[in-house]
C-alpha cells in the first residue's frame, strides 16, 4: 500500500511557510543577543508544523487537534509573557505573528493551501515594510489623517449600504455605481499623493509626474510645458516627465476600465498597452541620451489633499449628467452618436467617459464596440495635451509632444487587433 501523499504535501507546505516567516523575523532580529527573541526561524517553523498537524487531525481526531493548538497557543503567550518581563517595551508581533503561523499552518493542511500562501505571503510583506510604514507615520501630518479617515467613510461605509437599483431618466443611475466613482477618484488621487510624498521632489520630476498622471495627465502636461517655457536648462527631463504622464494615463484608463466596464477591458487593453509601452520607452529614451538639467516639481504639481472629495463629487455630478445625456443619444442616434458625446466629454477628462461607458446598461455595446468607443476620448485628449505642450513651451516642447504621437501611432497600428 502506497501512503497518501496528499496529507504530507499540506504538512510540508505548513512547514515551509512557518520557516518563510522564522527566515523574516529571524533577519529583523538577527542582531538581538542569544535568548534575548522570543522565538526564531525553527520555532516558527514548528509552529507551523503544528498547526499543520492539527489540520490533519481535526477529520479524524477533533479533540487532539484542538489540545495541539490549544497547547502551542499557551506556550505562544507564555514566551511572549516571559520577554516582557525581561523588557518591558517588547513588541507584540512577534507572538502574534507566532499565532498567525499556527493558523497558515492549519489551512495549508485543511485543503486551504492557495489561502494559506497568499495569506503567508501578505504577511512576510507587512513585515518586511515596518520601516517604510513607521517612516510614513512619523511623516503624516494631523490633516492627512483625518483625511484618510473620511475616505474609509467614504469607501467602507457608505459605499456598501446604497442601493444598487435604477432610477432617474431612463433609468441611468445607480447610487452604488455612481458613489463608487468618488471611491475611485479619491483612491486614484490617494496612490499619487503617498507617492509623490514617500518619494518627495528630490528624486526629480519623474516620480511626482507620475503620481500626478493618476490624478490628471492633462494638468501634469500643462505644469511641465509651463515649467520648459520658463527654464530650458531642463528640456530634457520635462520632455521624459511628459512622456511618462502620458504613458500612466493609458495605464490609469486601463485600471479604471477594468474597475467599471469589465467588458470591455479585454478589447481595450490590446490598444492602450502599447501606446502605454510606447510612452515609457519614449521617457527612458530621452533620459538616457539627454542631460537632466535640475528640474525640481514645479508648484502646479504639488498634489493637494487627495481626499478633499469636492473634485470627485463634481466628476460624480457630471457623469450623471452625461450618463443621462448618452441613454438618450443612444436610443435616438445609436452608437455613432454615443462615441461622439463620449469622445468630446473625454477630450479633457478621459476618465468621464469610461464611467459613463461604465453605467450605460449591460450588453448595450459589445466588447469591441466599447473598446473603439473609448479609444476615441484617450485619443483626442491625448492631441489635446499635444497641442497644450507645444502651446505653451513651443519647439521645446517638441520632444515630448513626439512621445505623445508616437503612442497614438503604435496604438493606431494596433487597432487591427480589434477590429
Amino acid at each position: 500500500m502506497l501512503p497518501d501523499l496528499s496529507e504530507l504535501t499540506g504538512i510540508g507546505l505548513a512547514l515551509a511557510l512557518g520557516l518563510l516567516i522564522g527566515l523574516q523575523r529571524g533577519w529583523v532580529l538577527r542582531g538581538e543577543k542569544p535568548g534575548s527573541r522570543f522565538a526564531g526561524i525553527r520555532t516558527y517553523g514548528l509552529l507551523g508544523l503544528a498547526g499543520g498537524i492539527a489540520g490533519e487531525l481535526q477529520a479524524r481526531a477533533a479533540g487532539l487537534a484542538l489540545a495541539l493548538v490549544a497547547a502551542a497557543a499557551v506556550l505562544v503567550v507564555l514566551g511572549y509573557w516571559r520577554a516582557t518581563q525581561r523588557n518591558a517595551s517588547i513588541s507584540g508581533t512577534a507572538s502574534l505573528t507566532g499565532l498567525l503561523t499556527m493558523a497558515f499552518g492549519f489551512l495549508a493542511a485543511s485543503g486551504e493551501a492557495v489561502l494559506a500562501s497568499v495569506a503567508t505571503g501578505v504577511t512576510v510583506l507587512v513585515l518586511s515594510m515596518r520601516g517604510p510604514l513607521h517612516h510614513l507615520l512619523r511623516h503624516i501630518e494631523e490633516r492627512e489623517m483625518m483625511a484618510i479617515a473620511r475616505f474609509a467613510l467614504i469607501a467602507l461605509v457608505i459605499l456598501p449600504l446604497l442601493p444598487d437599483t435604477p432610477f432617474g431618466p431612463y433609468g441611468a443611475w445607480r447610487p452604488r455605481q455612481l458613489w463608487l466613482v468618488v471611491v475611485l477618484v479619491s483612491g486614484f488621487s490617494f496612490t499619487g499623493y503617498i507617492a509623490a510624498k514617500w518619494l518627495g521632489p528630490s528624486r526629480g520630476v519623474l516620480a511626482t509626474s507620475a503620481a500626478g498622471a493618476l490624478v490628471s495627465s492633462t494638468a501634469v502636461t500643462a505644469a511641465l510645458a509651463g515649467k520648459l517655457r520658463d527654464d530650458p536648462s531642463t528640456a530634457t527631463i520635462a520632455n521624459a516627465g511628459i512622456a511618462l504622464a502620458g504613458g500612466i494615463m493609458f495605464l490609469r484608463v486601463t485600471l479604471l476600465t477594468g474597475a467599471l466596464a469589465g467588458f470591455a477591458l479585454p478589447e481595450l487593453v490590446k490598444l492602450t498597452m502599447p501606446g502605454m509601452v510606447a510612452s515609457l520607452a519614449a521617457g527612458a529614451f530621452l533620459l538616457r541620451h539627454g542631460r537632466t538639467g535640475n528640474l525640481h516639481a514645479p508648484e502646479e504639481l504639488n498634489l493637494r489633499n487627495p481626499f478633499d472629495v469636492g473634485p470627485a463629487l463634481l466628476l460624480m455630478v457630471l457623469t450623471m449628467a452625461l450618463t443621462a445625456l448618452a441613454r438618450w443619444v443612444l436610443a435616438s442616434y445609436g452608437d455613432a452618436g454615443l462615441a461622439t458625446v463620449l469622445a468630446i466629454s473625454g477630450t479633457v477628462d478621459v476618465d468621464s467617459a469610461i464611467i459613463t461607458m461604465g453605467n450605460l446598461p449591460p450588453g448595450t455595446l459589445t466588447a469591441q464596440t466599447a473598446a473603439l468607443v473609448l479609444i476615441l476620448p484617450v485619443t483626442l485628449n491625448t492631441l489635446f495635451k499635444t497641442a497644450t505642450a507645444l502651446g505653451l513651451a513651443g519647439r521645446r516642447a517638441w520632444p515630448g509632444a513626439a512621445a505623445m504621437l508616437g503612442s497614438l501611432v503604435v496604438t493606431a497600428a494596433a487597432l487591427p487587433l480589434v477590429l
